[in-house]
C-alpha cells in the first residue's frame, strides 16, 4: 500500500541516501520518494507539497548546528512527521529530539528490519525509538525548560539564532535573509523575551547548552 506514501529523505550523503530509499522503496513500493542535501532543500520540497507524509532527517548538514534543522522544519511545517536518522545514538541527543517534536529517531547502525518497523509505526502515528533506548531517566530541569522556550521560537527566529551562534551582526544577518536591520532587531528582541535572557551573548550561550557533549558527538561520528 505503499503508492500513496510520499517520503524525503535528508541527508548530505549520497551513499545514505540511496541505500535509505532502496529500504524505503522496497517496503512501500510505488511510494514517490524526494532526495534532499540540506535543511533547505527540505523546506523547499515541503512548501511545495502538502502530501508528504514522513521527513526521514539527519541531524548533521549543511549549514546547521545540533538541532537548529530540527527546529527549524518543525516549526516551519508543524503538520509533517519528522524522523530523525543520526549517526549517534546518545540517549540526551535522543530525548532532545523528540522534545523538539520529532515523531521517532532512527540510529543510522539499525539494521533493514528495524528501520522498516520505525517507519510503518511512525506511519501510523506512533512516536518510534530503539527498544533498548532508557528515556524515562530523569532529565536536567533546567535544559528540559530551555528546550521548551526554544521550541516556541518561529522559523525566522531560529535562523536568526543560528547566524548570531555564528557571529554576524545584525546587517549580515540582515543581507543573509534580505530583510531590514530593523527586523532582524526585531527578532533578536523577540528571541530574547523568548529565551528570558538579556543580551545576544546569552541567546548564543543558552542555545550552546543543549548542544553541550552532543554536537560534538553528532560531529565526528557522521
Amino acid at each position: 500500500m505503499g503508492e500513496n506514501h510520499q517520503f524525503v529523505i535528508a541527508d548530505d550523503h549520497p551513499i545514505f541516501r540511496d541505500a535509505l530509499a532502496q529500504v524505503i522503496g522496497a517496503q512501500h513500493p510505488g511510494a514517490a520518494i524526494q532526495m534532499a542535501g540540506s535543511v533547505d532543500d527540505v523546506s523547499t520540497i515541503l512548501s511545495g507539497s502538502n502530501d508528504v507524509d514522513l521527513v526521514l532527517l539527519d541531524l548533521n548538514m549543511p549549514g546547521v548546528r545540533g538541532f537548529s534543522g530540527l527546529m527549524f522544519l518543525r516549526s516551519q511545517y508543524p503538520g509533517t512527521p519528522i524522523c530523525v536518522v543520526s549517526a549517534t545514538e546518545d540517549v540526551s541527543a535522543i530525548r532532545r529530539c523528540l522534545e523538539f517534536g520529532a515523531a521517532g529517531y532512527i540510529p543510522k547502525s539499525l539494521g533493514v528490519a528495524a528501520i522498516t518497523d520505525a517507519v510503518t509505526a511512525i506511519l501510523e502515528g506512533d512516536v518510534w525509538t530503539p527498544a533498548d533506548v532508557d528515556l524515562t531517566s530523569p532529565d536536567d530541569e533546567e535544559i528540559s525548560a530551555l528546550v521548551g522556550r526554544l521550541a516556541t521560537l518561529t522559523p525566522q527566529q531560529v535562523r536568526v539564532l543560528m547566524m548570531l551562534s555564528e557571529g554576524l551582526l545584525n546587517k549580515q544577518i540582515a543581507y543573509e535573509l534580505g530583510v531590514s536591520e530593523a527586523t532582524v532587531k526585531a527578532h533578536v528582541s523577540a528571541i530574547l523575551q523568548k529565551l528570558n535572557v538579556e543580551s545576544r551573548t546569552q541567546a548564543v550561550i543558552a542555545a550552546s547548552k543543549i548542544e553541550a557533549g552532543q554536537w560534538q558527538t553528532i560531529s565526528e561520528d557522521v
